[in-house]
């Protein structure tokens, strides 16, 4: 077991059962031009992580431990997206409109991909999910049991979205869950800090927090103690 400094207590896991999940590192969520920036938010508070987040890739390849990528987005049809979704908010495109990078959230579209710094290598899995969690009508939770995972390690955006619904409902599968906490963002930086305070909170209720640094620094130091 490797542990890892964290909020609010250490925490432990397995090497040879822990993956890690990057969650919608997407166009159009980060970049100009997309979903994201359309709901009239600034998108470069999300740019921001793709340094760490593609840090925390290295590590993980470099280990040789399983990665997972989600994506969220539609069919071209639409067919999986409830009227409700699609009507929510004020964006000036909606989700299946033509914008600068395609049509939005609307899978094999430009903006659908996931940004080239954090992009998924061969054989690493890929998820496409139509709704926030990562879960819900998704192959991911066999995925998963297939390869024997019992932990997982999250990043990606939007903390208090994707991210948080993944993490509550890993957690209700009885998953052990760590968010690295400077490889998530919020277009609202109280939103993310409420979205750490929340997973935390009663002793861990959904999971961990740690920022990169400290888990680098932990699975150094366990290679030292097996050199």
């Amino acid at each position: 077991m490797i542990e890892v400094p964290a909020t609010p207590y250490p925490y432990r896991f397995p090497p040879g059962r822990t993956a890690l999940v990057v969650i919608d590192m997407q166009r159009d969520f980060i970049e100009p031009g997309g979903f994201g920036h359309a709901l009239g938010n600034d998108v470069s508070r999300l740019a921001g992580i793709v340094p760490t987040v593609a840090a925390l890739l290295a590590l993980f390849r470099q280990q040789g431990w399983p990665v997972l990528h989600t994506r969220e987005g539609h069919r071209p049809d639409l067919s999986d997206l409830p009227d409700a979704k699609r009507a929510r908010g004020h964006a000036t495109l909606r989700i299946g409109d033509i914008g600068p990078m395609g049509r939005i959230l609307v899978r094999d579209e430009p903006g659908h991909a996931i940004v080239t710094a954090c992009a998924p290598e061969a054989g690493e899995t890929v998820i496409d999910k139509p709704g926030k969690g990562m879960f819900w009508n998704t192959p991911v939770h066999a995925e998963l049991d297939r390869r024997g995972i019992t932990h997982l390690v999250f990043a990606g955006v939007t903390t208090e979205v994707c991210v948080q619904t993944s993490m509550r409902e890993a957690n209700d599968r009885g998953f052990e869950c760590l968010l690295v906490s400077d490889a998530t963002e919020s277009y609202v930086p109280a939103f993310k800090q409420a979205a750490l305070d929340m997973i935390t909170a009663q002793g861990a209720i959904v999971g961990w927090t740690t920022p990169l640094s400290s888990l680098v620094a932990a699975v150094g130091a366990s290679e030292g103690k097996t050199a």
